[in-house]
């Protein structure tokens, strides 16, 4: 696992698939995202180094996004939130729907999901909807965005940080729409509504963050 500095109360977590963040107030951390499973050890010993994990979001079930939150979840003091749609997956009460591929797409998640292994059922100790306030940074607006997965969520930081999730995603320098949707139309409405947003720093779930005037970056996206 990469640790990587993005802004003084920010670091970004890559993983050999996906990515997570942390977001320090203080002593106090957030954690977006879990990665893959087996990736706790890795993920203490960068909480270790800066301060303690207070609360863990989930941005949707997929497993590279809650492998790890099982564990993480048993710390003590943790607590973990997700979207109501998505909670019952990522408790491991019922499976979750798979993406509506693309020919495509499919060849490329047949790579890059080989050998990674499934999120164990997690608790989820808080359900959101969309709409909520967290007391992160100077405030943070949890974004219901669904269409990658019915429960997907989005952060948005009074800070001018936005967490996309996998709505939106960088590769060599582009934007664009996340792959493997369950509904690419009501992703493609997500990812509208997320780009319309004033914000200098916005981190995906896949991809280089943009670090400085995303929003302008952001609103050229189209889909």
């Amino acid at each position: 696992m990469d640790l990587l500095e993005l802004a003084p109360r920010l670091h970004l977590l890559r993983f050999s698939v996906g990515q997570a963040y942390l977001w320090q107030d203080g002593d106090d951390l957030t954690l977006i995202d879990t990665g893959p499973a087996g990736s706790a050890p890795a993920i203490a010993a960068a909480v270790h180094g800066l301060g303690t994990l207070r609360r863990v979001v989930l941005t949707h079930f997929h497993d590279d996004h809650t492998g790890s939150a099982a564990e993480i979840g048993s710390w003590p003091g943790v607590t973990v939130l997700a979207h109501g749609a998505d909670a019952p997956i990522i408790r491991g009460e019922r499976p979750g729907p798979p993406p509506d591929f693309s020919e495509a797409e499919r060849e490329l998640h047949a790579r890059v999901a080989h050998g990674l292994p499934p999120a164990p059922p997690a608790r989820v100790d808080v359900e959101l909807h969309g709409g909520e306030d967290l007391d992160i940074g100077a405030g943070a607006r949890v974004l219901h965005v669904p269409g990658h997965t019915d429960g997907s969520i989005a952060l948005q930081l009074a800070d001018r940080v936005l967490f996309t999730g996998d709505v939106i995603a960088e590769h060599g320098g582009e934007l664009m729409l996340g792959p493997f949707n369950l509904d690419r139309d009501r992703a493609a409405a997500s990812m509208r509504r997320l780009a319309a947003l004033d914000v200098d720093i916005a981190c995906f779930g896949h991809g280089d963050a943009l670090v400085g005037r995303a929003g302008e970056r952001l609103r050229h996206l189209h889909g």
